[in-house]
């Protein structure tokens, strides 16, 4: 054996002897580090804004808020109405209306409500511009009113589809909320107000269905979903974690001290995410599921080992020792490993997915940590019993693995070639998966928000704004005519496009304003055609309009821009990229170039937020796997067994998004997380085998097939138990609330139990591959020695 192999050996040999003799004092130390660690939890907080879901550097969001500095923010809560008879222009309804357009002013730091009732209706009396709210006293109007306000109301292209369905029978109030964005508070403030609005008139009108959407609910639905994932997912995971510490360690000692490892190695996490100013969100709340599932691997290879000590007649103590002796580099590695696959998600273009790598890497850390150290010394003072092995017997699952080693020895060249078909095949699924991320659907249907998004979608229209602040030539420049000219065009052809449910622009207001300055004529419905007269008309609407209701939304200052908003409905992000590929090709060819503008808007954010991470995952996977391949050739100080090990990890990562092609289809951020969590958990298996199967070799004596059945017999069990606990870990995040959550649990717990199957029957057989050309090339040698 190598001399470094000893000099590990004989180093977790003596770690294990100080250990059991300082016991007390590292049981002391161990706890105040808990302690120390744990405090910074004081400082975490939960994020509640979708923009933490993007680097400051994100070109998307930095596009986005310089068009948010020229207009106002869109932050809002969007109020929708159904009564159960489809009938929105009668006089009860109309009254409700009016109510929840008053009392959305009371939602705190609502700048701006927009409803049927106070939308600014224009028309002429002779000279005169008439402005006013388009509904007043709504309860009092007959039926006769109330039918001319709705013909009016679905003529108008402002409302139609935006405030007020194609059929009537649904209207919703938007309230644009500017938030000071001084305290966490100030989300969870307004949407409970709006909450309460809600009641209030679920409660005085129960004919009317209510559902609260918008960016604001959004935003809340993040914090809101991240605890309620907390308080459904931890727990579950510590009785699913406790049935199988039960059942594979079969011994209360040794669960109990498992159970304080992956509890202590949560709370050093949690902690130091705390002291890291890290903001809580869905995704990094994740951090304690997959620290209780990790934490627990390293100490069921030690307590496994232990045992199976015991059984063979070695005292508690020594047992302790040899376990840690054999355990102690295997341990060190798979940490190391794991922890450089987490933090490859700083190079994520999604900061929750750092959080989580850097929360995630720092558990792992401290369960190493708390394993090799406070593991022995709970376990020295702890009463540990376990049955005696008979005369060569190994025990049951010994067993099984030995079955699995000979069953792999003599049919390896079958596996390596049916194996590699089966990979090949499902590798070449891969660019059949679609992305798709539509921020309504990042949660399920338990969900408030998700029904209440998917009921606005279904019944007023679309909820996916993206927005064009069109430049024109000059100050003043939105009134000219030949600018107005191209805006109607492109708002013409906006609404010709099949997945824009709504077009707000201002070229509507113009045309609206040439028609009442000219007495209601309708054949005067188009843009001025003087610019002067133009810029008189936008000045006296702009004075009729009460407070609140101004056009600052829709044209800067010096009036040299204007905003249209393009709403989409129920599209995938592949749609939208493909409709904003389309949008930008017809600018280009039909305005000029002063007014070609690049879209912005949180839709556009999200439509490019999967493909942007996928492309920088792919160069810290790149990353992660080299530095893997390093840490593996360092360790075993085997370039050949360390390059190896890069097939078998490669692999079910390939193979897990080939079935989800087949299976699913569809795919959004999780697959950018995917590749790194679940190559640093996949490298443990691995580096478990063949750190055995190395002993075997060097130690034992003995030759490729027999190191083979070693390592299947030592560590065969630990590493299936192993996977059986990260499988179902991770598949415990399936029940999450939070789509990219749910969908990382899911692909994760495939990749494990697809990492086993190849470390089971693919890395033995590609040894004996190995072993069988070598033997060939020895034997080809020693046929030509008497010719020589």
């Amino acid at each position: 054996m190598p001399g470094s192999l000893t000099a590990v050996d004989a180093f977790a040999s003596s770690l294990a002897e100080w250990v059991i003799r300082r016991r007390w004092l590292v049981l002391a130390a161990v706890l105040a580090s808990v302690v120390a660690m744990g405090s910074g939890g004081r400082f975490l907080d939960f994020a509640n804004n979708y923009r933490v879901f993007f680097s400051s550097e994100n070109p998307e969001l930095v596009a986005f808020e310089s068009f948010q500095k020229t207009y106002t923010k869109n932050d809002n809560i969007l109020i929708v109405l159904q009564p159960a008879d489809g009938k929105v222009f009668s006089p009860h309804i109309a009254e409700a209306v009016e109510r929840v357009t008053d009392e959305a002013w009371q939602i705190p730091f609502s700048i701006r409500v927009d409803s049927l009732s106070n939308f600014q209706h224009t028309w002429a009396v002779e000279d005169d511009l008439i402005v006013e709210d388009l509904i007043q006293n709504g309860g009092s109007l007959s039926q006769t009113e109330l039918d001319r306000i709705m013909a009016v109301a679905l003529a108008e292209p402002l409302l139609k589809d935006n405030l007020i369905a194609a059929d009537a029978e649904t209207t919703g109030i938007n309230v644009v909320l500017q938030y000071p964005e001084e305290s966490l508070t100030e989300v969870p403030t307004a949407v409970a107000k709006a909450r309460a609005i809600a009641d209030g008139i679920r409660a005085d009108y129960p004919e009317l269905k209510v559902a609260l959407t918008g960016v604001s609910m959004l935003n809340n639905s993040f914090a809101e979903g991240g605890v309620q994932d907390l308080m459904l997912l931890v727990p579950l995971m510590y009785v699913v974690l406790l049935v199988m510490m039960i059942v594979m360690l079969r011994s209360f000692s040794a669960t109990l001290a498992t159970l304080l490892v992956i509890m202590f190695s949560t709370i050093s996490a949690m902690g130091a995410g705390g002291f890291m100013g890290i903001e809580l969100t869905p995704i990094s709340l994740t951090a304690p599921t997959i620290i209780l599932t990790l934490a627990i691997a390293d100490s069921v290879h030690i307590l496994i080992s232990m045992r199976e000590a015991v059984r063979q007649g070695m005292e508690k103590r020594a047992a302790i020792v040899e376990a840690m002796r054999i355990n102690f580099l295997a341990v060190t590695i798979t940490s190391v490993t794991t922890i450089v696959g987490f933090l490859s998600l700083n190079l994520s273009d999604s900061p929750p997915f750092w959080h989580l790598g850097n929360i995630t890497a720092v558990g792992i850390a401290f369960a190493w940590l708390y394993s090799i150290v406070f593991l022995p010394a709970m376990m020295s003072l702890l009463p540990y019993q376990a049955k005696p092995a008979a005369d060569g017997d190994d025990g049951r699952s010994a067993g099984i693995m030995a079955q699995i080693a000979d069953f792999v020895i003599a049919r390896y060249r079958m596996l390596l070639v049916s194996t590699g078909i089966v990979a090949v095949g499902l590798t070449a699924m891969i660019p059949t998966i679609s992305l798709n991320d539509e921020w309504t659907k990042y949660f399920d249907h338990r969900v408030e928000f998700r029904r209440d998004a998917d009921f606005a979608l279904e019944n007023l229209g679309g909820l996916y704004p993206i927005e064009f602040s069109m430049t024109a030539a000059d100050a003043g420049g939105v009134s000219d005519p030949e600018f107005l000219s191209h805006l109607e065009s492109f708002t013409a052809w906006l609404r010709q496009q099949p997945e824009v449910t709504h077009v707000y622009s201002l070229s509507d207001i113009m045309k609206r304003l040439n028609r009442n300055m000219h007495g209601d004529d309708d054949s005067y419905y188009r843009t001025p055609g003087d610019r002067e007269l133009a810029a008189q008309y936008l000045l006296l609407y702009e004075l009729s309009l009460p407070y609140g209701l101004d056009l600052n939304d829709r044209i800067n200052i010096d009036k040299s821009a204007t905003r249209v908003t393009a709403t989409l409905g129920d599209v995938s992000t592949v749609a939208t990229r493909a409709f904003l590929d389309r949008a930008d090709t017809w600018l280009r060819g039909n305005v000029p170039d002063y007014m070609w503008i690049s879209p912005t808007g949180p839709t556009v954010m999200f439509s490019f937020i999967a493909k942007r991470n996928i492309e920088s995952m792919l160069r810290g996977n790149a990353t992660a796997i080299l530095l893997i391949a390093l840490i593996m050739i360092f360790a075993l100080r085997d370039v050949r067994l360390g390059l190896l090990s890069l097939v078998p990890n490669a692999m079910p990562i390939a193979m897990t998004f080939g079935v989800w092609a087949i299976l699913v289809g569809l795919v959004g951020m999780a697959a950018a997380t995917v590749t790194a969590t679940s190559l640093g958990i996949i490298v443990d298996n691995t580096v478990h085998l063949l750190t055995k199967y190395q002993r075997g070799l060097r130690e034992k004596g003995l030759d490729t097939p027999d190191a083979i059945r070693y390592a299947f017999r030592t560590v065969g069990t630990a590493v299936a138990a192993n996977a059986v606990i990260l499988a179902l870990g991770f598949a415990v995040l399936a029940l999450s609330t939070f789509k990219i959550n749910a969908e990382m649990g899911l692909l994760t717990a495939m990749a494990v139990v697809i990492a086993l199957i190849v470390d089971f029957f693919f890395l033995p057989a590609l040894l004996m591959l190995g072993h069988s050309l070598k033997k060939g090339k020895t034997h080809a040698v020693t046929q030509s020695a008497p010719a020589r």
